[in-house]
């Protein structure tokens, strides 16, 4: 066992994660979130150590370290805890704790440098409720190189922790950032390509060959779809053909199939 030895988890400290987990106003104040499993948590020992502000592991985990857990306890600049499984399992949000967590930093982001580069290709969604969507739109857009993902304010928080296991470790490494209207990007000159369903007003996606230099595609929430405020301010509205057997796609699918159409799109202008 490495000399990084753990100090046992107090009381008051697990009552903090357990907050951060559930609360979002407590994950506000803090300006962090918990982090679950080993994979990601080395990526970020990798890419950004600073990031991690503790660590904890279950007695088991503890007991069974193989070679990437022992990189991790030799990190001694970071706050390393253990407890009991039991205490463990009342800290995970998950059915099969992988016994290892960490608290995180969340990320800043430079709203303007983004907004500056030039050409890209961003996501906004708009009233974006379920984890498991946005968690797998983080994803997709890191997957395929998008610059950012714009949320609405009243979207999900993608701090909670279905959103974070959702993201696979991608909540660290895109950038995320919420905006209380759309006029804070088209006000920055970027053009607003809007998803909805097909209609008299809206072109098949495949009727549209060309970008401008920063454009964003927005999605809105599947039931309600996109407020007027937003539809007014778009450039284009398009929607993805489908069978008749369908009333639409899933809002994630949507994204991964219009983000990866627009980039082919970008590539062969």
């Amino acid at each position: 066992m490495p000399a990084h030895s753990p100090k046992p988890l107090t009381a008051t400290k697990a009552q903090f994660i357990r907050s951060l987990a559930k609360q979002k106003k407590e994950r506000d104040r803090e300006r962090a979130f918990v982090l679950e499993g080993e994979k990601p948590i080395l990526e970020l020992l990798a890419s950004d150590a600073t990031a991690l502000l503790a660590l904890v592991i279950g007695e088991t985990r503890l007991s069974q370290a193989d070679a990437g857990l022992r990189q991790i306890l030799r990190r001694q600049s970071v706050p390393l805890h253990a407890c009991r499984d039991s205490v463990f399992d009342s800290l995970s949000e998950v059915t099969s704790p992988s016994g290892i967590l960490a608290v995180v930093r969340q990320p800043a982001w430079d709203r303007q440098a983004i907004l500056g580069r030039s050409p890209w290709l961003g996501l906004y969604g708009e009233r974006l409720q379920d984890p498991a969507n946005v968690g797998t739109i983080i994803r997709t857009a890191l997957g395929f190189g998008l610059a950012a993902l714009w949320l609405s304010a009243d979207s999900a928080d993608v701090f909670n922790p279905k959103v974070v296991r959702a993201t696979a470790g991608g909540i660290l490494k895109l950038p995320v950032l919420y905006i209380k209207d759309v006029a804070e990007l088209t006000g920055q000159g970027c053009a607003l390509l809007a998803s909805v369903p097909a209609g008299k007003a809206s072109h098949p996606i495949t009727d549209l060959t060309d970008l401008p230099e920063r454009s964003v595609l927005a999605f809105g929430n599947e039931s309600r779809g996109l407020s007027d405020a937003t539809l007014r301010r778009a450039t284009v509205r398009f929607h993805i053909p489908v069978s008749p057997a369908i009333e639409s796609l899933n809002v994630a699918a949507s994204a991964a199939i219009a983000a990866f159409y627009f980039l082919t799109t970008y590539k062969n202008r």
